[in-house]
């Protein structure tokens, strides 16, 4: 496989440096501001052809007719992506203004503007001759996520019309609680052969639970995975969280591979470290790699994004990757 469509979230990220997160009424003073690709789509993609040049790369979405949006698209060509991208006359190019403390932690204030009203019809042809489509995030695509009386949701429809033709599917989701979390999400597994998500996601959609306050429970990780296969999931299932990422794939095979113990002061920001860790995955996907070494890759995917306070400025390619794991040492479990 070396083509691979990424659909979904498109965005501009306005990220924000400040000093403190302040109280209510209170002000914090903004040290740094930045603009950067952000959502799935982008980041994804751009991860990807910067790990893997020789992959054909498409981003699919649905943005305005302004100056983020021109944006997006003159940052994806400048990646070598090909973007496919719907106009919205109405609506804007989705933005969120990203909230970054100096140890990385990050708030979000979220527009999804044109996101919202995206859908199977603003895919062109050349988005769907792929080997490999990739969709997230779902619960923040309104179209996608609606209700589907046959497939349960929009999206799932998709998803199975595109299997249907012999193109693999994959997805990404973000963090919510409650049942529309496992109706959404639930209904695109049943149609999906690689699923990637954090522990709060993959606790959410299986009801295993992960974590206990600040402690990971990782004995339960194992069910999880399992569960995730029982809800439709055919070919692997993928946890991460920041200790670990971990895995199973269609034999049964589960494994386990510890993040990089990274020194004091190498994280410069957290904004797209679950893209790019996906993005080692879907790579590993599509070349074939076995889990624990497509775990390996994804793990240090997301250590080089986590040098840079943007989404996609820490993506390096394949061999510089790779060389993370002679600099610095895994965690102990």
């Amino acid at each position: 496989m070396n083509t691979i469509t990424v659909a979904g979230s498109a965005l501009t990220d306005l990220v924000k440096t400040i000093d403190a997160y302040p109280q209510r009424g209170m002000l914090t003073d903004i040290t740094a501001v930045r603009q950067s690709v952000g959502g799935c789509v982008p980041n994804t993609a751009v991860d990807l052809k910067r790990l893997a040049p020789e992959l054909c790369v498409t981003a699919a979405g649905r943005v305005g007719k302004d100056a983020f949006g021109a944006y997006l698209r003159e940052r994806l060509a400048g990646e070598g992506v090909r973007a496919a991208f719907a106009e919205d006359e109405k609506r804007s190019t989705g933005f969120t203004d990203v909230m970054t403390l100096k140890n990385g932690e990050r708030t979000f204030f979220h527009a999804r503007g044109a996101n919202a009203a995206f859908s199977a019809d603003d895919l062109p042809e050349e988005a769907l001759d792929c080997d490999l489509f990739h969709l997230g995030y779902l619960l923040l695509l309104d179209r996608l996520d609606a209700a589907d009386a046959e497939y349960g949701t929009a999206a799932a429809r998709l998803l199975h019309s595109l299997q249907r033709k012999g193109i693999r599917t994959a997805v990404d989701t973000v963090s919510a609680e409650g049942g529309k979390f496992r109706r959404i999400v639930g209904a695109a597994l049943a149609c999906t052969d690689y699923a990637v998500m954090n522990e709060i996601e993959a606790a959410a959609v299986t009801g295993v639970p992960l974590r206990n306050g600040d402690k990971l429970i990782a004995e339960n990780l194992k069910e999880a995975c399992r569960a995730l296969f029982k809800a439709g999931v055919s070919r692997a299932a993928v946890i991460h969280c920041p200790e670990l990422g971990c895995g199973m794939d269609e034999t049964g095979n589960f494994c386990v591979v510890p993040s990089l113990d990274l020194p004091r002061g190498y994280i410069a920001g957290a904004v797209g470290a679950g893209d790019a860790f996906c993005a080692g995955m879907l790579y590993a996907f599509m070349k074939g790699l076995p889990m624990e070494e497509g775990l390996s890759l994804a793990s240090l995917c997301a250590a080089c994004n986590l040098s840079s306070d943007d989404s996609v400025g820490g993506a390096r390619s394949l061999a510089q990757t790779l060389a993370l794991e002679k600099q610095f040492k895994r965690r102990k479990l």
